[in-house]
């Protein structure tokens, strides 16, 4: 298959997509669980479990600003090296390569020391208190120390599924997840280590898939192969500027969720912990929801990028098809489940029939725009896809930065309450996503219809 052998210009668009996307949504699954098996073990311990899922939500947005630093890096790194790919310049592609892999270690080095000696003060600024900090700090002590691995993890193993081998990038996660669910039980309670046991059961399986990777990328199989260290600035500068969309889109959710968490503390009154707990679910459960859309993106961001640099145009227009139209069907049904079964989607993680109930109706409001988000993910996957960073960071910076964060402070100030935090998240997924589609249709689809129309050598 043409997937299987790294060119993407040949056979069905929608296949080769598939055949790209679904493993890499799996994997995407799998990777999930490292957390979602966390907060499944621990809301359910017999003793403070509610208090000790708060705790790992108010670590949500350090967690996310460390992954934030992978999608930096493998984000820009993977788009350039298969458009450099596509036209046929491997050399290139390995030079871009390497440069991420070094800047990973790098800034994974830098964050272990700066995140471990800041995490008490950090903290308690996002939300800790007598009662969830011991939990929080607990965990995220532990987490920290496999910011490496998680980098590694994380950064480079776009680069296997970008080569055509969505299986192999697959395995990572999977032999990572088998360790976490295995370890998780076996820690947290047989060991009677609690949140600590998730958190060093997570270090261990990030490793694990680490090592995978790291494999993979220097043994025979790879297309491109990793050397070792080796710095080109003139790459870092394009992989900077094309990966700081997906690091600004991350960043700026870790703000936003600091922003969250403070505001629920004020507006929750009595209830303040318990409307964190619901936030920590929601988040939970956005994540796997999200996962449907996100894996054909995946899919769809090697293709177009390796076709773009083939100048093959009529595939490029292909696959933004595919992508929104997957991806909005996927939402829909999506949201149809939430509207109706919450309950049930949110009693995985917690026996609690307050959180539970609190969070069902938060989340239908939180989630009531869903289907607007296919708009969002393939204007934005096709502006980085197609190198246009500056659009890419534009619209990152609008939904969360210049939409979310000051309606989630002035919402509740016009008479919503605690609600108005859950009602900015709809507000922004409906401005956004439809801003940010509306104008690569026609900076980008548009160019691009009329160049593969003509024949011209650029849309």
């Amino acid at each position: 298959m043409a997937s299987e052998t790294g060119d993407f210009s040949k056979g069905k668009v929608s296949l080769v997509i598939l055949r790209l996307g679904l493993p890499s949504m799996l994997a995407e699954l799998v990777y999930v669980l490292y957390s979602i098996v966390d907060r499944m073990y621990i809301g359910h311990m017999p003793e403070g479990g509610t208090l000790a899922l708060t705790g790992l939500g108010i670590c949500f947005p350090l967690i996310t600003l460390i992954g934030a630093f992978a999608s930096l890096y493998s984000t820009g790194g993977s788009t350039l090296a298969t458009i450099a790919r596509g036209a046929g310049k491997d050399r290139r592609a390995e030079k871009i390569m390497a440069t991420s892999f070094s800047m990973l270690v790098l800034t994974g080095l830098l964050l272990t020391v700066l995140l471990y000696l800041s995490a008490p003060l950090t903290l308690r600024w996002l939300g800790g208190d007598e009662e969830t900090l011991p939990s929080a700090m607990a965990y995220f002590e532990i987490y920290v120390t496999g910011t490496v691995p998680m980098l590694i993890s994380l950064g480079m193993n776009p680069f296997i599924n970008a080569q055509g081998f969505p299986r192999t990038g697959m395995m990572t996660i999977l032999i990572g997840a088998a360790l976490n669910i295995l370890l998780d039980p076996l820690m947290i309670y047989t060991l009677g280590m609690g949140v600590r046991g998730a958190a060093l059961a997570t270090v261990i399986s990030q490793t694990a898939g680490a090592v995978w990777v790291l494999a993979f990328l220097r043994g025979r199989r790879a297309v491109l192969r990793l050397t070792g260290f080796h710095l080109d600035r003139n790459e870092l500068s394009g992989i900077l500027r094309l990966g700081v969309t997906g690091f600004t889109f991350r960043v700026t959710n870790s703000v936003t969720q600091a922003i969250v968490n403070i505001m629920l503390k004020v507006w929750g009154g009595p209830l303040s912990t318990v409307y964190v707990g619901a936030m920590s679910l929601i988040n939970s459960l956005r994540e796997i929801l999200t996962l449907p859309n996100s894996g054909i993106v995946a899919g769809g961001q090697s293709v177009m990028s390796f076709n773009y640099g083939a100048k093959l145009y009529r595939r490029v227009s292909q696959s933004i098809r595919f992508i929104f139209l997957s991806g909005l069907l996927a939402n829909v049904v999506i949201w149809l489940l939430i509207m109706i079964i919450p309950e049930r989607m949110l009693g995985i993680f917690t026996s609690d029939s307050q959180l539970i109930g609190t969070s069902a109706a938060c989340a239908r409001i939180y989630f009531g725009a869903f289907p607007f988000m296919a708009l969002q993910q393939a204007g934005q996957s096709t502006f980085v896809s197609l190198n246009r960073p500056r659009h890419a960071l534009f619209f990152s910076l609008l939904r969360k930065i210049v939409l979310v964060a000051p309606l989630t402070l002035l919402l509740p100030e016009l008479g919503l309450g605690v609600s108005g935090v859950f009602w900015a998240e709809f507000a922004s997924q409906v401005i956004g996503a439809s801003a940010c589609f509306a104008t690569m249709c026609a900076v980008i689809w548009r160019p691009v219809l009329s160049a593969a129309s003509s024949g011209s050598g650029s849309p």
